[in-house]
């Protein structure tokens, strides 16, 4: 694809198109990117269109940016800047597929035939990849942390206990439970985005796009490892809950024995006078 003009002000230099995790709400007030990067752009709810020289790129307010044929060394430049001014870059979060036009949607082995030169049919596409791309982040987190700590029902169910300390199972519970709450609060970005309520014409590229990267069936997958996430915090819980109240037993068991000690000292006493 070689200068190829798609709606009225956008020449795209060539056919990639690339999707890159910046981390989470890296727009936010709390991140150091300067927000006068964005000026010139077009925000569309939660994305923010921005025209370059050799294409556009699309960026969400959930750390996700859309590259559609931005020149390589743009992109690297750009991808540069958001790495040095963002506390948190998922680097190895990133996907690459190819686009062409035509007639009509079609897609297929990683490459996207587009039926227009409008740009909100390329938004819709890029809010499936972006939530394609945001999915794969709690994927990995999910996935991470069952792994992390999948010894602990193994040794649960061999040994009938867990090995370890009240103050360490506590620490796993607060990462888990931070693990699955975080998860949970941006579930919402996974359901159709706002951009649909408002453009609903455009529903049917984004459900295309959305089938074609299984966003429906990862979630509720994810919903599947949350679950897990879930029985393996109730199984520490309610581990911890035995440990307190195994203490609180030899605390009981030490005192009557001390009980027990002092009256016979006691009654040693009495004998001797």
């Amino acid at each position: 694809m070689s200068n190829l003009m798609a709606g009225n002000e956008v020449i795209f230099s060539d056919d990639k198109l690339s999707v890159y995790n910046f981390g989470d709400n890296f727009l936010s007030e709390k991140s150091n990117i300067d927000k006068r990067f964005f000026e010139g752009g077009t925000r569309y709810r939660d994305a923010v269109q921005i025209i370059v020289a050799t294409g556009e790129y699309w960026i969400f307010d959930y750390g996700v940016v859309v590259f559609w044929a931005v020149a390589a060394g743009e992109r690297q430049a750009l991808i540069n800047r958001l790495k040095s001014d963002n506390t948190l870059y998922i680097e190895n979060i990133e996907e690459h597929l190819r686009f062409t036009f035509s007639n009509e949607l079609i897609i297929k082995k990683d490459t996207i035939v587009l039926p227009d030169n409008d740009p909100l049919t390329r938004l819709a596409i890029s809010h499936a990849l972006a939530q394609s791309n945001k999915l794969m982040e709690f994927e990995l987190q999910a996935q991470n942390k069952i792994m992390d700590y999948s010894h602990i029902p193994e040794e649960l169910a061999k040994l009938g206990k867990i090995s370890i300390s009240q103050k360490e199972i506590a620490k796993i519970r607060g990462t888990l439970l931070s693990t699955k709450s975080d998860i949970i609060l941006h579930y919402g970005l996974l359901d159709t985005p706002d951009f649909i309520w408002e453009y609903p014409e455009y529903e049917a590229t984004y459900e295309r796009m959305a089938r074609y990267m299984d966003i429906h069936q990862r979630v509720e997958l994810l919903s599947k490892k949350l679950s897990t996430i879930h029985e393996l915090f109730e199984m520490l819980a309610a581990e911890q809950k035995h440990q307190h109240s195994s203490f609180l037993e030899w605390i009981i068991i030490v005192l009557i024995g001390i009980e027990i000690v002092l009256f016979l000292v006691q009654e040693l006493k009495s004998l001797a006078s």
